[in-house]
């Protein structure tokens, strides 16, 4: 418990009387589920601070506030806990100041939601405190969501904390302390200051290092780098930030690792250490450097960057830029790896480090979940907000270094920050500042560079030879006009660079003949592009314009060649065994709207040659709610029993919707598709309607996978020469307030004509025949042994085998089961199954589900059913159900969630 009282000093420097101020509490937001921080984390599919036990919580509780020593009004906000309205019994003229004193109690939270509160050494807390919220065109009031951007004005602080002896203070502000036999009273003080962090230890974890200009207090240390070198590289970083920058106005800076860890360096620090191929002095360098570069911007310049994030994220990736290209201009984004036999031979090991930039941008907008810069904090994605928005907004800074030429940009971020240091400003002020020292067009990057997700993708679409000269036409591909750079090459260096502008449609340049081998767009990677490989032209007269290059797995895109992928695959079913085979395509790592694959394959046990084919082309929309169209068609063939294969031509088309935002994990899909089979019989058997035919079938599918109440439904249509059909899945999955896990599924189905014999084509009970043959079976044919046991939800989703199997004219199943313990639950099912010419077979079931890993490795065991207790009667083994994939998508897919 932090026992609180506070005064604030509160002056109204705007131009607008005040009739009550707004107070951020954050310390309330740890308080219960219906928080706004508890409303984020389950977005994020974190369940921790929704299901806390009492002691983790965290809350602020009010005793008293008194405004001039007179007590006030004030009301926490509904849906906002964190937020306060204080009102004023006189309204607050501008330029005149209020005295409010506050009495209150904070209950620490446990640090394990955001990284700040109780640990298990002592206390770390960021946001403890109450402050006003900042008045500037309105209040500028924000909920706690583990975004770490409360918007505050500089401020005097003058702190006295008392603390038991057991416990030592360290904090962002200059303190001294004095002690009586059991306590000691830590005076701590600052001016023009923000964001007061406090670290409660039982023994000191910062250490202090001195440069020409600054202390650095700090937790975040190498163990391998001496004094002496952690300083030398130290200063190196402010120097280098004071030549940007100038004078910093602060003399404490203070690093954190709860906060550093939270603004990692991707893909520098999430290794471990033994296989880390970057030197130790490297990773300390640029992990520091961004973690005080932004700690400098963030002290100092008063941003709301819930709003306008884009210019603290932009100007601190692009010193970061700037860093690696004056101090580590050699080094690889694959580090010393880049070097190693099996990785050389790879475009990527070619890479250099800070050209992950362009590459992660172009990463998520060849996806288009990219999302424009000025969309809130609060609205992106968890993918965009940590890494590709921050990405895109350096990359923005570079370019216009690259356009305006020479120190403008430079000089202009100089100016900026020298005249707004320690003062509220925004993003126009910069503009402004820009403007100043520039006669160029700028309004394109505070336009659509900034304000959408327009694409930036100029191609050179022709080329005519002239008797000394290069016609070469260049085309704007999309909807966005921005300034380009175009590059003449010769053996591979820069012989001519030339920067053109407003070509919304088509361009002609004229350059010298046989001056240059290459001509080349965005040779540089200054700006994001959606596409860059139709960037270069080959003046060089050859058969193909780009050779084939084949390697193996992926890579990234190699401008130079057209790429073609291979790699070992494995499958596995019963009647094939271990299915050994190599797989050709042309997906890199980043993805393509025309895609292929061939993967033919020899099973050991079968000792057939078999395989899978597929040809896609992803369409996307970016003014419709239709989000992608895609065309293809697939085949495979497998054995389906024993020595007997199937073929399958699957001709298809899928319709994806747009989610309502990129926060949203919900996705809603049409799917229409004609699946061909032709089946082997045996030798003694005649072909019948069941080994060859074709079904058309047309599904809707919505998906909602909230962590405490998922919905997931699907209508379905079949149709085929001697059957149609229609059914729904309707599921329901929720997690009670005691974090009880309700499970709901309901399955109808009915036949709308059924000319077909026997059930192959029929509604199973506890087991589907897939005739489709899109589930994955490891033994689709068995009827006895483990591959039998094989449960894959679908249809009326039983797992015991009762008399009644299956229905050919309509099935109506209820599946339920409750929460028990952890992952122990017990299910309990039932179901209505009609037959032509038999009366209506009602079905009953329950048992025991051990789900631990949610339709991926799942176990049942029958108890009681139709068939009566099931646990006594005999070959009981044989009765226990189990769901188990090694679809490794789907795995990967379910331990994502919430990152995308």
């Amino acid at each position: 418990m932090l026992q609180i009282q506070q005064e604030i000093v509160y002056f109204n420097d705007s131009n607008t009387e005040l009739n009550s101020i707004f107070l951020h509490n954050w310390a309330n937001s740890f308080k219960g589920r219906e928080t706004p921080l508890s409303k984020r984390f389950i977005e994020d599919f974190r369940k921790d601070l929704y299901f806390s036990k009492e002691e983790d919580l965290g809350y602020s509780k009010i005793k008293n506030i008194s405004i001039d020593f007179n007590n006030s009004i004030y009301k926490e906000l509904e849906k906002q806990q964190d937020i306060l309205e204080v009102y004023l019994a006189q309204p607050l003229k501008p330029q005149k100041s209020v005295r409010i004193n506050i009495t209150y109690i904070v209950k620490i939270p446990n640090a394990k939601f955001t990284g700040y509160g109780k640990n298990d050494n002592g206390y770390h807390l960021r946001y403890w405190y109450i402050t006003p919220a900042v008045y500037k065109e309105g209040w500028q009031i924000m909920s706690n969501l583990n975004l770490d951007d409360l918007f505050e004005n500089s401020t005097s602080f003058d702190i006295s904390i008392k603390t038991p002896n057991d416990l030592i203070l360290e904090s962002s502000l200059q303190q001294h302390k004095s002690k009586t036999s059991n306590t000691t009273v830590y005076n701590l003080y600052g001016k023009n200051k923000k964001d007061v962090i406090l670290s409660f230890q039982k023994t000191p974890t910062f250490k202090k290092f001195s440069t020409n200009a600054h202390s650095i207090y700090t937790d975040v240390l190498v163990d391998e780098l001496n004094r002496n070198l952690t300083e030398d590289v130290l200063n190196r970083e402010i120097r280098f930030l004071k030549s940007f920058l100038g004078k910093f106005p602060i003399e404490k800076i203070f690093i954190d690792k709860a906060t550093q860890s939270k603004n990692p360096v991707y893909g520098l620090t999430q290794l471990p250490d033994f296989i880390n191929p970057y030197s130790d002095i490297f990773r300390y360098d640029i992990k520091m450097f961004k973690a005080i570069s932004k700690r400098y911007l963030e002290q100092t310049l008063l941003i709301n960057e819930r709003k306008e994030y884009w210019l603290l994220d932009g100007l601190q990736n692009y010193l970061m830029l700037e860093y690696v290209n004056k101090f580590y201009p050699d080094i690889k984004l694959l580090g010393k790896a880049s070097d190693t036999w099996f990785l050389k031979r790879y475009n990527i090991s070619k890479l250099k480090f800070n050209e992950k930039y362009p590459f992660i941008y172009q990463f998520t907008a060849r996806k288009f979940l990219d999302q424009s810069l000025t969309t809130s904090a609060d609205s992106l994605s968890n993918f965009n907000r940590k890494i590709v928005s921050k990405y895109k907004a350096g990359l923005g800074f570079s370019y216009l270094k690259g356009y305006l030429g020479g120190n403008v940009l430079d000089k202009s971020i100089y100016n900026f920050y020298q005249e707004n240091k320690l003062k509220i400003t925004c993003a126009a002020d910069f503009k402004e500042m820009l403007s100043k020292n520039t006669n160029k067009d700028i309004n394109w990057f505070f336009e659509d560079y900034l304000r959408t997700n327009k694409k930036i993708d100029y191609t050179i679409d022709d080329v005519k030879e002239e008797k000394d000269s290069l016609k070469v036409v260049i085309k704007n591909k999309r909807n966005i006009t921005t300034p380009i750079a175009f590059y003449g090459l010769k053996n591979k260096k820069i012989k001519l660079k030339k920067w053109f502008t407003n070509i919304d449609s088509t361009k002609t340049i004229t350059v010298p003949k046989g001056e240059f081998d290459q001509l080349v767009l965005n040779y540089e990677n200054i700006y994001p592009e959606y596409n860059t490989l139709d960037n270069w032209y080959s003046t060089e007269k050859k058969l193909f314009n780009k050779p084939f290059k084949f390697t193996l797995i992926k890579d990234v895109k190699a401008p130079n060649y057209n790429q073609l992928f291979y790699q070992p695959n494995v499958g596995y079913n019963f009647y094939d065994g271990l299915i050994l085979g190599m797989k050709f395509h042309n997906k890199p790592l980043i993805k393509r709207n025309l895609e292929f694959r061939i993967a033919p394959a020899y099973a050991l046990k079968s000792q057939m040659i078999n395989g899978s084919f597929s040809i896609l082309y992803n369409q996307f929309f970016e003014e419709t709610s239709i989000y992608k169209i895609t065309y293809g068609i697939a085949g495979n063939t497998l054995q389906y029993a024993p020595d007997l294969s199937y073929s399958s031509l699957n001709p298809f088309i899928d319709i994806q919707f747009k989610r309502k935002s990129l926060r949203d994990a919900s996705s809603e899909f049409i799917r229409a598709k004609v699946v061909h089979i032709d089946k082997e019989v045996s030798p003694l058997e005649v072909k019948t309607e069941q080994d060859n035919y074709s079904v058309f079938s047309l599904s809707y599918n919505y998906i909602n996978p909230d962590i405490i109440k998922e919905l997931r439904y699907n209508f379905s249509t079949e149709f085929s020469e001697n059957f149609s059909k229609a059914a729904i899945d309707l599921r329901y999955r929720k997690l009670t307030s005691t974090d009880t896990q309700l499970d709901f599924r309901v399955f109808a189905g009915a036949f709308l004509h059924n000319n077909s014999k026997g059930d192959y084509f029929s509604f199973g009970l506890d087991r589907a025949n897939d005739y489709l043959f899109q589930l994955n079976y490891y033994g689709r044919s068995e009827a006895s042994g483990i591959f039998s046991q094989q449960f894959i939800i679908t249809e009326g989703g039983f797992k015991s085998v009762l008399p009644t199997r299956f229905a050919n004219q309509y099935m109506l199943s209820l599946n339920s089961s409750i929460g028990l313990w952890r992952w122990v639950e017990f299910y309990n099912d039932v179901a209505f199954l009609k037959n032509r010419n038999e009366r209506l077979f009602f079905g009953y079931e329950n048992g025991i589900r051990l789900n631990f890993i949610h339709n991926i490795f799942e176990i049942y065991f029958p108890l009681y059913s139709n068939n009566g207790w099931e646990i006594t009667q005999a070959a009981y083994p044989q009765k226990i159900r189990f769901t188990f994939t090694g679809d490794l998508k789907r795995i990967y897919n379910f331990f994502r969630r919430g990152f995308f």
